[in-house]
């Protein structure tokens, strides 16, 4: 074949479509041999040569771009999207809802900023209400000022539960409205109590997201909105959307027909806010903050009522920027315990995790010394969590099983960082520098070809998850590329093979490597590369 010919087809396969690329490998199934080599019937080896050279190059080339630069993409607007979501309540318990909502947002975020959107993460802290004021009693009897700084999340539950256990006395009760009317009233020793409460706790929350690999770019709250929400209840009352019930409260009408046959109460008999009054005020906020594009709530599925509520009212009030909201719901986790017994603080899960694994690590015979055997082993665990979280739909309820997680083999979070610390110890043993003038047409054995396959496969997978916001179609594709990549590496020896094979094999296993690790980070999932 002439020069030019030559050329012409490296640009033609270049611009074949993704599902033209797929036949043209699926074609693979039916090979026949052409001088001692495999082929697909009725195509030239010098067009497979130019495809695997374009998939390999296109995803070594894109790195972490890879499938993001896709043609799916590309009538997909950009748009600034806010998400609301962890958002715990100060001197409560950090329960495991807590930690659904902070992977499941940190992956939306993640994706969607991979997709080139521009987005705003805010934790919306549950830091205003009665409790503070029972709070601030139980710390006035039974708080200490060192341990406030030192573990704040710890100490205010503590003194939480204490002073709940004495709520039911008259004079407990009577200081508690006190206090939290004080607040109210922005009294200045009341305040400056309540603001220890909450920076203390902010602080401890940051450094437990960190070791996520969590960060928001808003640390938000009821409280901010505690003034505005008189302002929502005054445009609710001049719209003539807000009703007086006979009990005092104020409701809102949400019936077709205006029968009050569904409404939402948003006032209290007293005329102060509710929580839903609250985070109409802090949508509207949001709204003439960030102009947003989309605004997207993560929280379990028994919020649902809340949030169809709160956007109904939305409607009514003649925001139509409201159909651009969205709750994105997920299910109830049960059986999560540590072997302290129920788990109540974000960081009491890392710790078991970082203490199981650890101890997996230690009895396993293939496991390598290692630098930071802590750091690893919380990586890995936390890989473990996310997986099983993931792999389902996200509104399903799920049995957790500790041992099930943990597990090194099958579909698991640990296989995939097992997966990917072995394909870099590959490429550390062989030389992981940029290969160049790999000839690449060695690849045809069906190993190859499936991992091949798989990667062209990706873009498919992302314009999935971006559609429903669901991660499970990214897990699955992980583990899928995981397993394939396995098999080829116990049939495809780089060691002992001829230079020419073996560098293109290593550019194969380099590869899915890197695909790998972009999947991962996705799911909030830091990769590691030795275990």
């Amino acid at each position: 074949m002439c020069s030019c010919a030559v050329q012409v087809t490296c640009i033609c396969v270049v611009m074949l479509m993704q599902s033209e690329l797929m036949a043209f490998l699926q074609a693979l199934s039916h090979k026949e041999c052409v001088g001692g080599l495999m082929c697909p019937k009725g195509l030239d080896l010098r067009d497979l040569a130019v495809l695997c050279t374009t998939v390999l190059q296109q995803v070594l080339k894109d790195g972490s771009e890879y499938g993001v630069k896709s043609e799916l993409f590309s009538t997909v607007p950009r748009q600034k999207a806010v998400i609301e979501f962890s958002s715990p309540n100060i001197a409560k318990k950090f329960h495991i809802g807590h930690l659904r909502s902070t992977i499941v947002g940190n992956f939306i975020a993640n994706l969607k900023v991979a997709l080139g959107h521009e987005v705003i993460r805010i934790n919306y802290l549950g830091d205003w209400g009665m409790q503070f004021g029972l709070l601030a009693v139980g710390f006035q009897r039974f708080g200490n000022k060192d341990k406030l700084k030192s573990s704040p999340l710890q100490h205010l539950f503590e003194v939480y539960v204490q002073i709940n256990k004495a709520a039911e006395d008259e004079n407990t009760k009577k200081l508690a409205k006190d206090f939290f009317r004080k607040l109210e009233e922005h009294d200045e020793q009341p305040l400056s109590l309540w603001k220890q409460f909450r920076d203390f706790s902010i602080e401890e929350y940051i450094r437990i997201y960190k070791r996520l690999g969590v960060h928001f770019d808003e640390y938000s709250g009821e409280s901010f909105y505690q003034e505005k929400s008189q302002e929502v209840l005054k445009m609710l009352e001049d719209k003539g959307l807000l009703q007086k019930t006979v009990k005092g409260t104020g409701i809102v009408d949400l019936s077709e027909k205006k029968d009050l046959s569904s409404f939402s109460t948003v006032m209290r008999s007293d005329g102060t806010s509710l929580y839903i009054t609250r985070d109409l005020a802090a949508a509207i906020d949001r709204m003439n903050k960030h102009s947003w594009d989309t605004m997207i709530y993560v929280t379990d599925k028994s919020q649902s009522n809340h949030f169809q509520h709160l956007f109904q009212i939305l409607k009514l009030m003649g925001y139509d920027w409201a159909e651009r909201c969205q709750h994105v719901s997920f299910g109830l986790v049960q059986g999560m315990k540590t072997r302290r017994g129920e788990v109540i603080f974000l960081e009491d899960v890392l710790n078991e995790v970082r203490s199981r694994m650890l101890q997996n690590m230690a009895s396993a015979k293939t496991t390598k010394e290692i630098e930071d055997p802590m750091d690893t082993a919380e990586k890995v665990g936390l890989a473990a969590l996310i997986i099983q979280d993931f792999r389902g739909l996200l509104s399903s309820d799920y049995q957790f099983s500790w041992d099930r997680a943990l597990q090194s083999h099958g579909d698991t979070g640990v296989f995939l960082q097992y997966t990917h610390a072995r394909l870099h110890s590959l490429e550390q043993m062989h030389g992981n520098e940029q290969l160049t003038d790999v000839n690449v047409a060695c690849l045809q054995e069906p190993s190859a070809i499936s991992v091949l396959q798989h990667l062209l496969r990706y873009d498919e997978v992302l314009y999935r998850s971006s559609q429903d916001l669901q991660p499970k179609h990214i897990v699955s594709y992980l583990l899928t590329l995981s397993h394939l990549a396995a098999v080829a590496h116990k049939t495809l020896p780089v060691k002992g093979s001829s230079p020419e094979l073996a560098q293109a094999r290593l550019r194969l296993f380099q590869a899915a490597r890197s695909v790998l690790a972009n999947g991962m980070k996705l799911l909030g999932i830091t990769p590691v590369t030795q275990m």
